[in-house]
Order: structure tokens, then C-alpha cells, then sequence
């Protein structure tokens, strides 16, 4: 049993996105920005990206769950705990370490990696106009939870070497605490968040063993 009505949580994006607009379209910007770069090689290229991501986390985790979700749930300080994490995370492997090698190759992963990408920043709204859900009561491309875990889990799915396997451990663990919690408040669009972490993890062991295992 949720501590909130859908309608008081669909009230807390309404609150949010007109505190923070237009923080809405440069996350759209960035996310461009972000794919665009997959096409260039070098070494900054993936610093860059990995920021991105980051930088979409830590938003997410203080503006979103801390001063947002909290007004209607405790646990979102939790939540907001956990993608402040992750986002540290993603600056110390990516930024700091230079451990994570984006790029786009002929294979399985890359194409469900440009999907789930697809599905984050187009079909992902698309879906709650279909539904119902107009702005600004609905989640947003890389501002609200949901929507930066799945551009996280498909660009994480565009790299060229194994990337850390703790960094999925949060985004697995919010891809069902969110994609649960969707179901039971009827966010459509967010159900797939349901699968999107299993898919994710299974793809990235089985390519990176295939990648150890032929050298």
C-alpha cells in the first residue's frame, strides 16, 4: 500500500516541472548531446557522456525525490540518497577513472541499447499523451526517475568494453522499486522499467563474456 494517491503523486510532477522549467529541454539537449557524441572518438568524448549521466542523477536525486517526491513520501529521501550514489558513481568510474568506453558496434546489445534510448526520450512521453497524462503532470526525459534509469540502462548497453558491474546495482534496484510502484499508480509508460534492468544485465554479462572470451 502506497503512503499517496495517484493523484497527489501526478500533483508532484505538476509542482516540479513548472518549478524547474525549462531545465526540461536541456535535458534534452544534454541527451542529444550525449548521442551525438557516440560518433566522435575521443578521448574527452566519454568523460563528457558519463557526465551527462551523472549530472541527470544527482539532479534527479536532490531536486526530484529530495525537494519534490518528499512532500508526499519519506522514503523519497532514500531514493534521493541512492541517486546521489549513483551519480558519484557514474563521475568516479567514468570522469575520474576513465573507465567507461562508449561506442556503437554491429551486435545485439547495441541495438537494444539505441532502443531503450529511443524509448526514454520519444516514445516514453509519447506514451503518457497517449495515455492521458498531459504536462505537466506527467514525467519528464532526463529530469524525473523513471526516464533517466532507462537512457542510463540503453547507453550503458552503447559501450565497447565491460563497464563496472557495480554501476547497474542502483538502477537495477530502482527499475523495480519504479517500475512497481508504476503499475499500482497506473504510469503506463514506466512498466517497461519493469523488464528494462533484467534485460539490461543479462545483455551486458553474456557480451562482455563473449568479448573476454574471444579476446
Amino acid at each position: 500500500m502506497l503512503p499517496f494517491t495517484p493523484e497527489q503523486f501526478l500533483g508532484v510532477f505538476v509542482n516540479y516541472n513548472q518549478a524547474i522549467w525549462p531545465i526540461q529541454i536541456t535535458a534534452y539537449v544534454l541527451g542529444a548531446l550525449s548521442i551525438a557524441l557516440l560518433f566522435r572518438r575521443t578521448r574527452a568524448v566519454d568523460r563528457v557522456i558519463t557526465g551527462v549521466l551523472a549530472a541527470m542523477w544527482l539532479w534527479t536525486g536532490v531536486a526530484y525525490h529530495a525537494l519534490s517526491f518528499s512532500a508526499i513520501n519519506n522514503a523519497a529521501y532514500i531514493f534521493a540518497a541512492l541517486f546521489v550514489v549513483q551519480g558519484c558513481c557514474l563521475v568516479y568510474a567514468g570522469v575520474y577513472r576513465d573507465q567507461i568506453r562508449f561506442g556503437l558496434r554491429p551486435i545485439l546489445a547495441t541495438g537494444v541499447g539505441i532502443s531503450l534510448v529511443a524509448y526514454a526520450a520519444v516514445a516514453y512521453p509519447l506514451i503518457g499523451l497517449a495515455t492521458g497524462h498531459r504536462y505537466p503532470e506527467m514525467p519528464m526525459f532526463g529530469v524525473t526517475p523513471c526516464p533517466v534509469t532507462i537512457f542510463t540502462f540503453g547507453m550503458l548497453l552503447l559501450t565497447v568494453r565491460p563497464v563496472p558491474n557495480w554501476l547497474l546495482v542502483i538502477p537495477f534496484v530502482w527499475s523495480l522499486i519504479g517500475g512497481s510502484a508504476a503499475v499500482l499508480l497506473n504510469v503506463p509508460q514506466d512498466w517497461f522499467l519493469l523488464v528494462s534492468g533484467f534485460i539490461t544485465s543479462l545483455l551486458m554479462f553474456f557480451r562482455d563474456r563473449y568479448q573476454a572470451a574471444t579476446g
